[in-house]
Order: structure tokens, then C-alpha cells, then sequence
């Protein structure tokens, strides 16, 4: 139309000018071939291929695309309203009726809000806040882990996964590990997690005692010394207690076997020796 309709060409009025147009369209425009398809368009079009169109209500709501801030918050009529993390600095479609207001990426709807007609209204920052803060505290704890396991090597990471199981909490855990690292070096604290986890012990305290025994001072203590340097030569055979645990042990059996005659009997003849011996010190 452009380049073989346009040129130099003259025209009354707008009725003149479609009248010129449908006329070259079937004179010129569709009889001839067509360059890439080889075909007149009169003998390409086939209207028995056409289907109708679905019918398409029309969007009447109000369309605005403000810029999502670092408070998670775009500004509409008036209001703020949050949306999640991961638009930030992005442009949003926001639509609007009389009844919502709905957030659109794109075509992907995101939330929606009912429409205040108050201003400087903040719709939706607690919950978005919130999953805000678990994401930047889930990104920390796990930036410490992994330069926990970097530094500490494979060993690290099974303990730190049954830690996990327990109910210590395993960011401080991971804060006391660090410090071990600190103070004791990489390689000891790695081998003293080795040892805590084949003795199942979780927890940075059962990790700092096996460091503090490892590096603590041990003076050998000398050989005790006798007056009688004869008595150093004393070669002693090694002694069972188990002859004097049967004997202790067949004794009190033979107390708990006795009869309740002999008991008592036995009892008697106490009673009257002691009797005797009070009457001797009263005489004196």
C-alpha cells in the first residue's frame, strides 16, 4: 500500500480514497503473485478456514505500572501496597476497580487488595515483611553454614545436619563453632567434630571440652621413692577381691538363713549378759 498504492496518487474526499483503494486491491493488489508464496491472494484465501473471533470483555478498571520500592511498597491512588521480595525495583501493572485492586506481573496476578478510598493507606506489609525477614534470616544462617563446612571440610556437614535434629538452637551453635575456629584453628576443630560425631555428642560445648582436654598441660608425675631403696624390688603377687566378695556374701546369706529361735534365743542370752554387767556396776 506504501509503496505501489500511495505514490502519486489524488483523491477527493475520504469516500474517494476507499473507493480507490478497494478497487486496486481487486484489480492489481490480490491477482498477482505473491513473492514468497508463489500464489495470487484471491486463490490463497480460503473462507471456510476463518473462525469468529471470542468474544472479549472489555478491561474498564483503572491501569497504572508504579516502581516497587525497598519497603516492598508501590503507590497508588493515594495508598501503598506491598507486594513480595523479588519485585523490588520492578515496574508492576496495577489495575483497579470499584471494588479491588489487583497486582499483575504481566499476566501473572500477584495479590489483590480491596479498594480503600481513604489516602495514605499501607496495605499488606506484615505479611510480606515477615516473609522478608525469614528470607534474610534463612539466607544468613545459611552463608554460615556454608562458610562453616568451607572451613571445617566434609566432616562438617553430617554434623551440622543432626545438630539440626536437636532442639539447640543452630545458629548459636554456628556462632560457638566459629569461635572455636577462632581460638583453637580450623584443623582442631574439625578433628574434634570428627570425634563428637563417631561419640554422637551435638553441640559446640562437647566440641570445646574435647579441645580443651587435647591442648591441656599434662605433667608426668615420678615414680613414687621408699626410704628402704630394698622395698623398691618387692615383687607382690596381683590379689583377687573375689574370694572376699563370696566370703561377705555367704555371710549375710548365713544371717538371713538363720531361724527365728536361734534369733531370738540369741537375743536373750545378750539381754541377760547385759543385765549381769549393769548389777556388777552397781555393786562397785
Amino acid at each position: 500500500m506504501r509503496q505501489n498504492f500511495w505514490p502519486l496518487r489524488s483523491f477527493a474526499d475520504l469516500s474517494d480514497l476507499n473507493s480507490q483503494a478497494r478497487r486496486w486491491l481487486q484489480e492489481i493488489a490480490n491477482r498477482r503473485k505473491h513473492r514468497e508464496t508463489g500464489q495470487a491472494p484471491d486463490d490463497r484465501f480460503q473462507p471456510e478456514a476463518l473462525r469468529p473471533l471470542p468474544l472479549l470483555t472489555p478491561d474498564y478498571r483503572d491501569i497504572a505500572e508504579p516502581l516497587v520500592h525497598k519497603d516492598l511498597r508501590l503507590t497508588f491512588d493515594g495508598n501503598r501496597y506491598c507486594v513480595p521480595p523479588r519485585y523490588v525495583g520492578d515496574k508492576l501493572t496495577v489495575k483497579a476497580d470499584s471494588s479491588s485492586v489487583t497486582i499483575y506481573d504481566q499476566a501473572r496476578e500477584i495479590v489483590s487488595y480491596a479498594r480503600c478510598w481513604q489516602r495514605g493507606q499501607t496495605f499488606g506489609a506484615e505479611r510480606f515483611q515477615k516473609e522478608l525477614y525469614a528470607q534474610m534470616a534463612a539466607a544468613q544462617r545459611s552463608a554460615a553454614q556454608q562458610r562453616l563446612v568451607l572451613l571445617l571440610g566434609p566432616v562438617a556437614e553430617p554434623y551440622l545436619r543432626q545438630l539440626a535434629d536437636t532442639d539447640r538452637s543452630l545458629a548459636r551453635q554456628v556462632r560457638e563453632l566459629f569461635e572455636l575456629i577462632r581460638d583453637y584453628g580450623p584443623e582442631a576443630v574439625a578433628g574434634a567434630v570428627q570425634k563428637a560425631h563417631a561419640a554422637r555428642a551435638f553441640g559446640a560445648h562437647y566440641i570445646a571440652n574435647i579441645l580443651r582436654q587435647q591442648n591441656a598441660r599434662r605433667e608426668v608425675q615420678p615414680p613414687v621413692r621408699l626410704r628402704q631403696p630394698e622395698l623398691h624390688d618387692l615383687a607382690t603377687d596381683p590379689l583377687s577381691l573375689a574370694g572376699y566378695d563370696a566370703f561377705i556374701l555367704q555371710s549375710r546369706k548365713d544371717s538371713c538363713d538363720l531361724p527365728a529361735t536361734e534369733t531370738e534365743s540369741t537375743q536373750s542370752d545378750d539381754d541377760e549378759q547385759t543385765a549381769r554387767s549393769d548389777d556388777r556396776r552397781r555393786r562397785d
